[in-house]
């Protein structure tokens, strides 16, 4: 038993260094879900198909971001995917952000998030040349947010015009000038990913140049696998094709197999060197169903693709000529406590673990109220009182008996709105 319990202090004294989450990213391009083309219809892109297709997709890998390319403007369209391919079975915890448009096209894209580790913060249009380019804002749900100490993440979601030739590929680099333009002069520091559709055949476009070589080194994105080249029709680049998992049409899928890199999700600088509390986790970044083994194939052709499961490869190939691109952010979320500095509005003591009372030893510099609050990991708010404390030593007993064995947040909050929080162990 003794064993038992230093092994569970020494397990908690290593979460109270540093807390640590890791987020889940996928990026997609869903081939004109919702919305009827003429040439992608109901009969070749039907939207209740591509519902099951896109839940077997999400359930596999279980995104906590999740943004979309080519899904219609449609607010009930929006909806629609949240209710029928992300919230279904006992999953209920996605939710979207909010819908801007200026652009005049009828495809656009979106995010949707895991809300129980995040929360939406906003959503920003950073240019609106052909397509809309949009910047959706979110934060961490981090146990200290009541202290205003969390991380923001930033998604730039992205549909670049398609097609090959210089004339499509200026219109790329407009674009890609346009957001870098926006980024120069809003970016703040925070942590940015740049992920979408770019349609660039290779990685001297003057778009992606402007990505990854931007002549302002703060805004500068970086390929996390380090697969620069010349993409199109290059088996050498076999493992990093997202398009087109159809060898021949349908008339909605784009054809030729597996032989162009459209799909990416780019890290700013920031992430790279885990400048604010997120980083790129190594080796986590792949193309969902692509085994390096179908260049200029269809995915499900032979040999047999076994980087997925079976239902998960047809979903893929029936329901975008698009693989998903993927990745993993490490959080690594200090709490911004401190358990034994003496603040200089207060100096506290107190007994740790705890099992009926916990006894606090408080020396105010000045005296005045203070408002002492326990708060599970939950963010459930178990104690909430205010007290008088005079100019020096105060004692404080709390009963904590009735609490449930785990850890917990204590703050002391003054009268200038001023906080310290510090943990404890009930046993």
């Amino acid at each position: 038993m003794k064993y038992i319990f230093l092994t569970f202090l020494f397990t908690v004294a290593a979460f109270i260094t540093e807390a640590q989450d890791t987020l889940t990213v996928l990026q997609y391009n869903l081939l004109n879900y919702g919305n009827n083309t003429g040439y992608c219809n109901s009969n070749n892109n039907n939207i209740s198909n591509k519902d099951n297709y896109i839940k077997t997709i999400v359930h596999y890998i279980n995104p906590d971001i999740f943004t979309v390319n080519e899904i219609s403007e449609s607010p009930a369209i929006h909806q629609r995917l949240l209710d029928n391919s992300l919230n279904t079975g006992w999953t209920n915890y996605y939710k979207m952000a909010d819908f801007k448009k200026i652009a005049n096209s009828d495809i656009v894209s979106m995010l949707y998030y895991n809300s129980k580790k995040l929360r939406y913060y906003s959503t920003s249009i950073a240019q609106s040349y052909i397509r809309d380019i949009i910047i959706f804002k979110l934060y961490y749900y981090s146990n200290d947010l009541s202290q205003g100490d969390t991380v923001f993440i930033n998604c730039i979601v992205a549909h670049l015009k398609a097609g090959s030739g210089t004339s499509n590929s200026n219109k790329r680099k407009i674009m890609a000038q346009n957001l870098m333009n926006y980024l120069s002069n809003h970016q703040d520091e925070m942590n940015y990913m740049l992920m979408g559709d770019f349609n660039v055949y290779t990685d001297q476009e003057p778009a992606f140049q402007l990505f990854v070589n931007n002549s302002n080194a703060n805004i500068r994105f970086n390929d996390p696998v380090n697969r620069m080249g010349d993409w199109n029709n290059n088996g050498r680049y076999a493992d990093v094709h997202t398009q087109s998992t159809h060898a021949s049409s349908n008339n909605c899928a784009s054809s030729g197999g597996m032989d162009d890199r459209f799909d990416f999700i780019l890290i700013s600088n920031d992430i790279k060197n885990k400048n604010h509390s997120v980083s790129y986790l190594n080796n986590s970044y792949k193309a969902v169903g692509q085994d390096g083994n179908h260049f200029n194939k269809s995915i499900n052709a032979a040999p047999v693709n076994s980087s997925v499961p079976s239902n998960v490869l047809n979903a893929l190939y029936n329901n975008s000529d698009h693989l998903p691109v993927t990745l993993k952010l490490k959080i690594d979320k200090t709490l911004g406590i401190d358990e034994y500095k003496n603040y200089d509005f207060y100096s506290i003591k107190f007994n740790n673990p705890v099992s009926q009372f916990l006894n606090l030893k408080i020396n105010s510099k000045t005296g005045g109220k203070v408002r002492v609050k326990i708060t599970e990991l939950t963010g459930k708010i178990t104690v909430n009182k205010t007290y008088n404390l005079k100019k020096g030593d105060n004692s404080i007993s709390l009963a904590v008996g009735s609490l449930a064995k785990g850890l917990y947040l204590l703050s002391f909050t003054d009268d200038n709105n001023r906080t310290v929080t510090k943990k404890f162990i009930k046993r």
